[in-house]
C-alpha cells in the first residue's frame, strides 16, 4: 500500500515546505490536509498517511489511529541509570568495548542501539538494520534531530547509522568479520513490553522470522559475538545454539554465540 505526505490539522507554510520537501526525498505524493481527519485522509486516498508536525513525524498505517513516532523510549532511562554507575543486561550480554563495531540487524526504535552507541565511544560503530522504508525514515530522521538534556543520550544519536535493507540481505553482503558484535531482537515473537508506541510499531513494522540463514550469516560478520534477545520461554535459544543467559527475574532473556 501507498503512503502519502501531509501536515498536523494546524500547521504553516514552513512546515506544509517541509512536508513537500519530505515528500520529495520519499519519492511519495504530498497532499494538503484541508482539515480532514488523519482516518478519512486514508480512506481516500487508500494510502498510509506521514504527517509532517512541528514536534516530529508521525507515521498512520492504514486503518490505525495509533501514530508511530521516534522516542528513545526506555534508552533514556537506561542511559540515567547507566550514568549512575549501575549496569545494564544488554550490555553484559553484548560485552561491547571502546571502539568496536556493533550491527543491530533489529532495528525499530534503536533502543539498544542507542546504548550501544555509548557503550563503543566516539571511535566505535553502530550500524542499524530496518526493513521498512517509511519506519527507516522516521526513525532515521529522529535520530538526528531528536533534542535531549542528556548528552550522552543525544550524541548517542547521532553517532547511529540507520540501513535501510532487510538484515539477511545487509548480512549477505559484507565481509565476514566485518563486525564484533551482531545482535538480533525479533521483537514481535511474543510481546514483552507494552506501551503506545511499542504497539504501534508491533502495528507498523515488517513481521521477520528468525531464520537459518539469518543466523548463519550473522556468526560468519561477528567477528567476536552474536547475541539473541527473546522472551525467556523462546524455544529460538535452543533451536539455534544460542546459550541463554537465564534470569528468573526477567521475561526476556539473552543468548550468545561466542566465536
Amino acid at each position: 500500500m501507498k503512503t502519502i505526505v501531509t501536515t498536523a490539522g494546524r500547521t504553516n507554510e514552513e512546515y506544509i515546505e517541509k512536508a513537500k520537501k519530505t515528500a520529495s526525498e520519499l519519492c511519495i505524493a504530498y497532499v494538503t490536509r484541508q482539515k480532514k481527519s488523519v482516518q478519512k485522509m486514508q480512506q481516500e486516498q487508500n494510502a498510509h498517511v506521514l504527517v509532517v508536525s512541528k514536534e516530529r513525524l508521525e507515521l498512520y498505517k492504514y486503518g490505525s489511529s495509533a501514530p508511530f513516532f521516534f522516542h528513545p523510549n526506555s534508552a533514556a532511562f537506561r542511559m540515567k541509570r547507566l550514568l549512575n554507575g549501575e549496569q545494564d543486561l544488554f550490555l553484559e550480554a553484548v560485552g561491547l568495548a571502546k571502539g568496536d563495531r556493533f550491527l543491530d540487524t533489529t532495528a525499530g526504535l534503536c533502543s539498544d542501539s542507542l546504548i550501544a552507541a555509548y557503550a563503543v565511544g566516539d571511535k566505535g560503530v553502530v550500524d542499524a538494520c530496518e526493513k521498512d522504508q517509511m519506519i527507516a525514515y522516521v526513525v532515521g530522521q529522529g535520530l538526528q534531530t531528536y533534542e535531549t538534556e542528556i548528552a550522552d543520550l543525544q550524541k548517542s544519536m547521532r553517532r547511529i547509522y540507520l540501513i535501510k535493507q532487510d538484515a539477511v540481505d545487509y548480512l549477505k553482503s559484507v565481509d565476514s568479520g566485518s563486525y564484533d558484535v551482531v545482535y538480533i531482537d525479533p521483537m514481535f515473537e511474543e510481546v514483552i513490553v507494552e506501551s503506545s508506541n511499542f504497539q504501534s510499531l508491533r502495528e507498523a513494522g515488517v513481521h521477520e522470522s528468525l531464520s537459518d540463514e539469518w543466523v548463519e550469516e550473522a556468526k560468519r560478520v561477528a567477528r567476536k559475538r552474536v547475541v539473541l534477545k527473546a522472551h525467556f520461554r523462546s524455544s529460538l535459544f535452543e533451536k539455534f545454539g544460542f546459550q541463554q543467559q537465564t534470569r528468573l527475574t526477567s521475561k526476556f532473556h539473552y543468548g550468545i554465540i561466542k566465536k
